[in-house]
This record gives C-alpha cells, sequence and structure tokens, in this order.
C-alpha cells in the first residue's frame, strides 16, 4: 500500500543528502486519494530544478482543475537516493500520494535538453516501467514524452510510447480522456496508441 511506501521511503531518508527532495506536502500541491484516471509528471533531473519548469506546473493545473483527474509530481533522484530505492527495491513515486509511477495511467516526461536524455532510462528503470517501449505490456503505463527536444525526438523514441510535438496544454486533456476510458475497460492499450497517433501534434513511433 502506499503508506507502507511512505514508511519504507521515511527509512531510507536519513541517509541521502538533501532528503525534502523526496517528501512532498508544499503549499500548493493537489491530492486526490480518488481520481478515474492519473497523470504523474515527471521533470528527468533534480527537484530543485523541476519545481520552477512553468511548463509542468501548467500541466499540473490544467489535469487537477478536473475532478475526475489527478496529476502528481515526480523528480529523478541524486544517485545517492537512486541506489538506496534499488536496494530497498522501492518503486519511484509520486510526491503527492507516494503511489509507484508503475501505478499511473499515464507517465509524462518533459525533456528540456538533451542533457536529459541519460535519465529517461534511469527514471523508468527506478519505476519498475520496462524501459523498451516495445517490453511494455497491458499492464504498464502509456509513457508520453513531450518539451523542448521535441524538434527531434528520434534519439529516445525506443523509450516512449507517444510523443507531443504539438500544444501540451491542449493535447494533455485529450491523452486523459482516452486514459480515463482505458481504465474504464472500454479501450486496451494498443487502441489508446492508435487513437493517440490520430491526434494533431501526436507521434506515436510505434
Amino acid at each position: 500500500t502506499h503508506s507502507d511506501l511512505r514508511e519504507a521511503v521515511g527509512r531510507i531518508l536519513p541517509s541521502v543528502e538533501k532528503p525534502w527532495r523526496y517528501i512532498g506536502g508544499e503549499a500548493g500541491q493537489t491530492v486526490k486519494p480518488e481520481a478515474d484516471a492519473r497523470i504523474a509528471l515527471v521533470f528527468p533531473d533534480l527537484y530543485e530544478l523541476g519545481m520552477s519548469n512553468n511548463a509542468l506546473r501548467t500541466l499540473y493545473h490544467i489535469v487537477n482543475l478536473d475532478s475526475r483527474w489527478a496529476a502528481e509530481r515526480c523528480y529523478a533522484p541524486w544517485p545517492d537516493m537512486g541506489r538506496a530505492l534499488m536496494d530497498a527495491k522501492i518503486p519511484l513515486y509520486s510526491l503527492e500520494t507516494y503511489r509507484p509511477l508503475c501505478d499511473f495511467d499515464v507517465v509524462g516526461i518533459t525533456v528540456q535538453t538533451e542533457l536529459n536524455y541519460t535519465n529517461i532510462p534511469y527514471v523508468l528503470d527506478l519505476a519498475h516501467i520496462p524501459i523498451m517501449a516495445a517490453d511494455r505490456g497491458e499492464a504498464d503505463p502509456i509513457v508520453v514524452g513531450g518539451g523542448p527536444c521535441m524538434t527531434n525526438p528520434e534519439p529516445i523514441a525506443p523509450f516512449f510510447d507517444a510523443f507531443v510535438i504539438g500544444d501540451g496544454e491542449v493535447l494533455v486533456r485529450a491523452i486523459m480522456e482516452l486514459a480515463t476510458r482505458r481504465r474504464a475497460g472500454e479501450i486496451d492499450r494498443s487502441e489508446m496508441l492508435r487513437q493517440l497517433s490520430g491526434l494533431p501534434g501526436m507521434y506515436v513511433p510505434s
């Protein structure tokens, strides 16, 4: 359960640098214990760099305005925390509810610079999500990329199920609508990807 995961994280925090990066609870966060569909908004770099990212803050606000949906945050842990999570077999989790990323419907990763590329497989591995999109199955979330590096997503295409090439503020609602239908059993993973590929501004490598 998420309370068990929170306790497990609490046991490793004293051993890592700057543990406040990994606990959440900031003023202004939105916590929704119940939701029809959830997206984890992942910044594949340190908390200090990601917290000020306006694109993720905007997407967080848009998704959470809808009572059906929840958006939660996650940042790439520093190597000491990454090792501690691996050693304790704790999956990378969201700051709002300590929910493992692999339990979300959608994992959205913003790719700000090419320097973030190597952090993408790092984050997916820590989250217990198959690193290669081709290895994911019905139980896995849809991993979506976005951000400035979408001018050429091909170098990182094997890691992603879909890319937002267009306007994320518009497309995130369409993604969440499809995720809601998938959660309800109306469509499966492959049908969600097929429908995403038909949206203007979406690129589905498969």
